[in-house]
């Protein structure tokens, strides 16, 4: 995190509460696992596949303490923080396995505590270590980490950033009317509540508009228009970026005046205590990324998802932890950035995946310095939702999907009802992703890109054989887990 993003005053309470969680950890070893993406990324369903998994000792091959056998039990534990609310697994693993519906997304944070006991792969530790870890998965949403760039910047440098990047592209359209009453107001005029309301309302419509399926697109700021939560309708959400904005000192009473009060106030209130409370306290990070749904909709979603995703990297105080820092100023060692929903195409097509997905953050990578064993990307399914087939047609072998599309999917001119199983042909992801990055102003960019046919599948049915619970079947949860946990149970 860049110095002006934290006061001194902001740094010396983070570091007192690095100090009583490193004080708690030598009694319990404890890692904290932060959990984000941004919408409809998988955030729940990743966390519930991954605690299923453990507890009912899944496959998981790649996961080295289960392989070995040095892994002797999982349990979940009481929630560790009392103002924190729990993470439902529960619930949510309940909705996936017995109902076979895709829980409800995240809203807000969330924690919760499993604790692995496990044989040191060391003799020499065995002798004096107890053999257990505590994992907190702090599940939040992605959104949220959109704001803290938020703290570096005036009211007049989040305006003009804003207005800028709603002026361009497929923006324009969706942000005219919000621009079009924008300017048609003085930011030096006196303050009006229901100016700010309407310019306010005009300015979510407008992110509500950009968020839809039909765009896709992922750079949002700031988050908690679109999650208000019990702040809706307070002065922290009722304010909106003004263009055009001169310089100096806003005139007392004015509209401007009043708009600058309350970003202000939302940075505090909002955006402060997620960032000292929860963000600073991490040690590993998992950021899940639909990059599917943004291909689906062209070369400017992608490129949305680029800047979100290097807008979010960048946040990370990234690097490595020594005795210092993790008393004081504790960094996340380990990031891994994961395209999720990977079961939605053929596995032919998983390697075209994960290489676009590191093209999408390279250039966060380079601007926080961080690489080797710090950062992973990888392609995975939390949840694997099909099975892989061929059909004949026209004489040759198509690689297929085969899973039950949810109810209201449409292939064609059908329409399927939530039972019936169909096989889709995915397509195939183009080998060279830079299509997908070209400017738009450089032609038709999508003319050479495949048509990919990405349909949304229920979860998939769990047969109990004599009694026996099965895990949920998944693609490459263990290469996730030994990659964020698998060093800690050495």
């Amino acid at each position: 995190m860049p110095p002006s993003l934290t006061s001194l005053t902001d740094e010396a309470a983070i570091a007192l509460d690095n100090m009583a969680d490193r004080a708690a950890h030598l009694i319990n070893p404890t890692i904290r696992l932060g959990v984000t993406g941004l919408s409809r990324a998988g955030k729940t369903v990743f966390i519930s596949s991954l605690v299923h998994n453990l507890l009912h000792g899944g496959r998981l091959p790649l996961f080295e303490p289960l392989r070995s056998g040095r892994m002797t039990g999982a349990q979940l534990q009481e929630q560790p923080d009392d103002a924190v609310p729990r993470f439902q697994y529960e619930d949510h693993i309940r909705a996936l396995v017995e109902e076979r519906v895709w829980p409800d997304s995240t809203r807000a944070i969330s924690e919760l505590r499993l604790t692995i006991e496990y044989k040191s792969a060391s003799s020499w530790n065995r002798m004096f270590s107890a053999g257990r870890l505590s994992i907190d998965i702090v599940d939040y949403p992605g959104e949220w980490l959109l704001d803290l760039p938020l703290l570096g910047q005036d009211y007049k440098t989040f305006s003009d950033n804003t207005v800028k990047l709603a002026a361009s592209g497929v923006r324009a359209e969706l942000a005219a009317e919000w621009l079009s009453l924008a300017a048609s107001i003085d930011p030096d005029a006196p303050a009006d509540e229901m100016t700010a309301r309407r310019l306010a309302e005009a300015f979510t419509t407008y992110l509500r508009l950009c968020k839809s399926d039909e765009r896709s697109l992922s750079t949002l700021p700031p988050g908690r228009f679109l999650m208000p939560g019990d702040l809706d309708g307070s002065p922290a959400l009722t304010f909106a970026p003004l263009p055009v904005l001169p310089e100096g000192r806003a005139p007392k009473g004015s509209l401007r005046a009043m708009m600058e009060r309350r970003f202000e106030a939302y940075k505090s209130v909002v955006v402060k205590p997620f960032f000292r409370e929860h963000f600073a306290r991490l040690d590993r990070q998992i950021v899940l990324v639909d990059a599917l749904q943004a291909i689906n909709r062209g070369p400017e979603a992608v490129q949305d998802l680029e800047r979100a995703l290097g807008d979010v990297l960048t946040c990370f105080r990234a690097g490595s932890n020594n005795i210092l820092t993790s008393l004081v100023r504790r960094r996340i060692d380990r990031v891994l950035v994961a395209a999720t929903k990977a079961d939605h195409l053929h596995h032919e097509s998983h390697d075209r995946l994960e290489i676009l997905t590191r093209r999408l953050v390279n250039r966060a990578i380079r601007t926080i310095g961080m690489s080797g064993a710090g950062i992973e990307v990888m392609a995975l399914a939390s949840v694997r939702a099909t099975r892989e087939a061929n059909v004949k047609q026209d004489g040759h072998d198509l690689p297929v999907i085969v899973g039950t599309p949810m109810a209201g999917e449409r292939i064609g001119d059908e329409i399927f009802d939530g039972n019936r199983k169909t096989a889709v042909f995915p397509g195939d992801l183009p080998r060279d992703p830079e299509a997908y990055f070209r400017s738009v102003d450089e032609g038709d960019a999508s003319a050479a890109l495949p048509d990919l046919s990405i349909v949304r599948f229920r979860p998939p049915q769990l047969d109990e054989r004599q009694g026996i619970t099965l895990s949920v079947p998944h693609i490459r949860l263990d290469r996730a887990l030994q990659f964020l946990l698998g060093d800690r149970l050495a």
